[in-house]
């Protein structure tokens, strides 16, 4: 199951990213909610919230050393818990998907934007932000949940 999930995470973010560098990015991008929800192509060369920009060999090298400890963590333990094992897994998707990026492009491809008019503008993500995030909740629902 895990590897299933961690296959079409992945195979979701880079159609999308795909989809982003061939339709978004010489252009103003696609308006699907007028003052809320914009498709728009950008180049993250930080982490998230654009933080440590530039710093791709540290943040490539974080990226792989959690990588690393969920897969050696599942391996050896290989907990029972379905909502560890899913979280995971939609970590490592995602968190696969960006440095897929940050090793072919040097970049990462953003193009997820949510803002409230000009008033607020949430941080340009992507499909694999979604799997990290996503993920990081799903792991608190199952820490939460062995300690009740």
């Amino acid at each position: 199951m895990e590897v299933l999930i961690i296959f079409l995470g992945l195979a979701l973010d880079r159609l999308t990213k795909l989809w982003a560098l061939n339709a978004l990015k010489d252009n103003n991008g696609v308006i699907l909610i007028k003052d809320f929800f914009k498709l728009e192509y950008l180049e993250n060369r930080g982490a998230a919230f654009g933080i440590l920009q530039n710093k791709l060999i540290l943040l490539a090298l974080v990226t792989l050393l959690v990588i690393s400890g969920m897969i050696y963590y599942i391996i050896k333990y290989k907990p029972k818990s379905k909502f560890l094992r899913i979280s995971f897994s939609l970590i490592i998707s995602g968190a696969l998907g960006n440095l897929y990026d940050r090793l072919f492009y040097k970049y990462v491809v953003d193009f997820i934007l949510i803002h409230y008019k000009e008033v607020y503008s949430f941080p340009t993500f992507n499909v694999a932000d979604t799997l990290v995030v996503v993920g990081t909740l799903v792991l608190a629902i199952s820490i939460v949940k062995e300690e009740i």
